[in-house]
């Protein structure tokens, strides 16, 4: 007998049942640890597609295809020895016979994996059923969604868990009103304690998501406005065309039931430390195990589970699986949660501090222990720069420092932060993959430099994400520890930072990118990190009209048409109203061009009036009208100077002490059109009591008695920062100067889409030192920061009016090529103030790009 064939039938089979995340990580082990040199490898999936990411389940409906969200390549599943059987569900084990049943074969298992997963609970209610009756967890289940969302207005996800409220945000996605139905006093129970899920609501309920708690849903019958209607006890109901069940999950235990294996009290196969199941033979992985009694419904768990069975199963050593930490990060609608440990304070003893802000509903919690010394357990709602901090405290029971509530308190620096220096080697930096500190330094002390590399070599960052932040600090750290220089290119044209590429564009005077790429860069073309980060440099340094030829391949699909794209493929218009302060006759003018092309109209938070729905072609016209009555364009689209905000200060109010709305004016028309690392926003009050939020903004300024207090380097958005007091009690000429030094320095120095929050907190000296070079300029720099702002000032143009003025730009403005009408086949419907498209022939609202012009 050829030896080869002899070998090949010494093999044992090994059977691995569901090709989920965990299923999939469980044959990526056993092929890495040798494997296929003693068994034959055969993987049963129900589902038609191999193994994807359900942790970005979500982005399917952004655009991502099955496709992009499968995980690894499909060449593994080619490799000799490995057989994936997509499709085709395992209906039973006969132990006795140690084989699997499916609807065509019978095979052979000396060894077997359960890494069925999880399935949807649907609660038992009257008309749950059929159509009524959709879930949230594979990508049939979100076709299915996407199918009904087609033909509705509303819908309703049950429950408000994790998964609910990604299912609710798929709906918003999908352009349907969303609600959330929890049968809880609170959302997200498991993660949350009272106050947080109390700020989260707030937060949902602020993006359009509607919010209904302590409801239990007794029937869905027909609606009368609606296709549904929930009824939910004392003659309270809610109704809607879609409902979504997301009402916890059960583990997939059928098989095992079946075949007579141990079963938890509360389901899933009974496993031991080794994860094996009361059968010698069969192993279970995932959200189909219990483990003293949990099931654990994260990946980073069942990755562990999986690397320990296939360690037993290569008669390697494994470490025992006694449990899981269940802290999690996400970002649920756009809102940070983050959960860590005893998060709802249960460990006898234990102690709490709370930092409360109602006002952005922002929520942290800190628990310690009895004796005030070691983090347990955390709970965060609005912003989760905090949370690697006090992940690490806990994991690594660092001590904590004199004022354990400054873990969680804002102060001027930002969230605390925990150095990679402090960190010992047994920290783990990537749950899901159980990589540790000492794991990437031996990473790098067997040669590893890039940080791409690291990933491939240890699967740090790969798993669900959230630890990229933390593992490429550490990397970094590491890499400069040993004396070895951090790579820190823009990308792979241009071997600068944005800083280095700023000082070559303004000391060479560079004026195009190609010009840059052909002295400093390599390649040809560039690409879609360098070619934004360039443009924005370019306008930075000599603001020269974004439309010129030789600019637009630099800019954004934003820049490319000076508009916002909205997800239903239409524009936003935002005209410039400086200050907030308009004439009757402009606010007239708007209403007109609103009237006339159908546009939802918007008061900002800004001050602004944003005009909602515009075609491609129409822009121009629009733009026409509005320049015409005196507007200019407000820059919405772009990385630039946004608003500045103002009261009505002392000219109308009896408690103003300055002119806020002149200053606002004379600001506004100063720093238009400036192109920055990133968005820059800006406000005026004119006394203390502060009703222009000058104290959230980029840069704010509050009248005194005696002049003008000047705050710098605060934001709103995911990470809010108040802004830091900067100088006081400011004449004019003074003030101006100051806020010219303080843009022009961060501009010169921050780093690609650094907000001016984050690249203050990144600057070393902190504020001393940004006063000390704005104000006594330590650097001697102040002069040549004047005069490159002023360069900018004298070379503004507004661009829409510089475009109007040229045929060639306005070609851009078309559905077609060949013709300067709409498309004829896109129909909106009204909703709510909105216009929705609802059906497209076969030319989609396709802008024209610069190669078919």
């Amino acid at each position: 007998m050829n030896s080869n064939v002899a070998s090949l039938n010494k093999l044992q089979t090994l059977i691995v049942i569901g090709n989920g995340m965990v299923g999939h990580h469980c044959v990526e082990q056993l092929i890495e640890r040798g494997a296929l040199n003693h068994y034959r490898v055969h993987v049963f999936s129900e589902e038609p597609m191999r193994a994807y990411d359900r942790v970005h389940l979500s982005e399917y409906f952004s655009g991502r295809d099955a496709e992009s969200l499968a995980l690894g390549e499909a060449s593994l599943y080619q490799t000799p020895g490995v057989t994936l059987h997509l499709g085709v569900p395992v209906l039973e084990i006969d132990r006795d016979a140690h084989q699997v049943v499916t609807a065509h074969d019978r095979i052979h298992y000396d060894k077997l994996v359960l890494a069925t997963g999880s399935y949807p609970f649907v609660p038992p209610i009257e008309g749950a059923e059929g159509d009524s009756c959709l879930v949230y967890r594979t990508l049939e289940d979100l076709d299915a969604i996407r199918a009904a969302a087609s033909n509705a207005r509303r819908g309703v996800v049950v429950g408000g868990g994790l998964l609910g409220l990604e299912a609710a945000n798929a709906l918003k996605t999908l352009g349907l009103e969303a609600h959330v139905v929890e049968f809880a006093p609170r959302l997200m129970p498991v993660q949350l304690d009272t106050q947080g899920g109390l700020a989260l609501k707030a937060r949902i309920e602020s993006l359009g998501v509607g919010v209904h708690l302590s409801k239990g849903t007794q029937s869905i019958t027909a609606g009368e406005q609606y296709r549904y209607r929930m009824n939910f006890g004392d003659d309270d109901f809610l109704e809607t065309d879609l409902i979504v069940f997301s009402a916890g999950i059960r583990a997939q235990d059928a098989l095992a039931r079946q075949s007579d294996l141990q079963i938890g009290p509360r389901g899933g196969v009974v496993i031991d430390d080794h994860c094996q199941s009361s059968d010698p033979h069969i192993y279970a992985i995932g959200e189909c195990a219990a483990w003293n009694g949990s099931i654990f419904g994260l990946v980073a768990p069942g990755y562990q589970m999986a690397r320990n069975v296939a360690a037993r199963l290569c008669g390697e050593s494994a470490e025992a699986f006694t449990g899981a930490d269940m802290s999690t990060k996400l970002k649920l609608l756009g809102v940070d949660v983050g959960s860590i440990g005893d998060a709802h304070g249960n460990t006898p003893g234990s102690r709490s501090f709370q930092f409360i802000d109602e006002t952005s509903a922002s929520y942290r919690r800190l628990v310690v222990d009895a004796a005030g010394k070691r983090v347990i357990g955390a709970v965060l709602v609005g912003d989760n720069s905090y949370y690697d901090t006090l992940l690490q405290y806990m994991q690594n029971g660092i001590a904590l420092p004199k004022d354990a509530a400054s873990l969680i308190l804002p102060s001027s620096e930002g969230a605390p932060t925990l150095g990679p220096a402090a960190l010992p080697e047994t920290a783990t930096i990537c749950s899901c993959h159980n990589v540790t500190k000492g794991s990437i330094c031996s990473a790098i002390d067997g040669g590893c430099t890039d940080l791409g590399q690291l990933k491939c070599d240890t699967k740090a960052g790969t798993g669900c994400g959230g630890c990229a932040a933390l593992v490429k600090q550490v990397f970094e750290h590491e890499l400069t520890a040993r004396g070895v220089s951090v790579d820190k290119s823009l990308c792979e044209h241009f071997a600068y930072t944005r800083q280095e590429l700023y000082a070559l564009v303004r000391v060479e005077g560079i004026i195009s990118f190609e010009e840059l790429l052909a002295k400093h860069g390599r390649g040809h073309t560039g690409c879609d990190l360098c070619k934004p980060a360039v443009g924005s440099i370019l306008a930075s340094c000599w603001n020269q009209p974004i439309m010129d030829p030789s600019l637009v391949p630099l800019q954004d699909t934003n820049d490319t048409f000076m508009a916002n794209m909205q997800k239903n493929g239409t524009y936003s218009v935002v005209p410039r109203i400086a200050g907030g302060e308009i004439t009757a006759d402009k606010l007239i003018a708007i209403g007109v061009v609103a009237k006339k092309y159908d546009l939802y109209t918007k008061i900002t938070g800004g001050q602004r009036i944003d005009l909602f729905g515009a075609q491609l072609h129409q822009l121009p016209d629009i733009w026409a009208e509005l320049i015409e009555a005196g507007f200019e364009t407000g820059h919405a689209y772009g990385k630039s100077t946004r608003t500045v905000k103002s009261c009505v200060g002392s000219t109308w109010c009896r408690y103003g002490v300055q002119d806020s709305v002149q200053m606002a004016l004379t600001i506004e028309d100063r720093y238009k059109g400036l192109r920055s690392p990133h968005k820059l926003k800006f406000a005026v009050s004119g006394c203390t009591r502060e009703c222009a939020e000058a104290q959230s903004k980029d840069v704010g300024v509050i009248a005194t008695e005696k002049g003008w207090n000047l705050y710098v380097a605060g934001n709103g958005g995911m990470r809010p920062r108040h802004a830091e007091l900067f100088a006081t009690d400011l004449d004019d000429a003074t003030l101006i100067r100051y806020i010219d030094r303080f843009l022009m320095f961060y501009i010169r120095t921050a780093d690609k889409l650094q907000r001016t929050s984050v690249w203050r907190e990144s600057l070393e000296g902190g504020l001393d030192y940004l006063k000390d070079v704005i104000i006594n300029d330590s650097l001697g720099l102040g002069a040549e920061l004047e005069a490159q702002m002023q360069l900018v000032v004298d070379r503004y143009e507004c661009e829409w009016a510089n475009a109007l003025k040229d045929p060639d730009k306005l070609k851009r403005f078309r559905t077609f090529v060949n013709d300067g009408r709409g498309d004829p086949d896109v129909h909106f419907v009204r909703e709510r103030g909105q216009r929705r498209p609802v059906h497209v022939g076969e030319l989609h609202l396709i802008p024209v790009t610069e190669e078919v012009l």
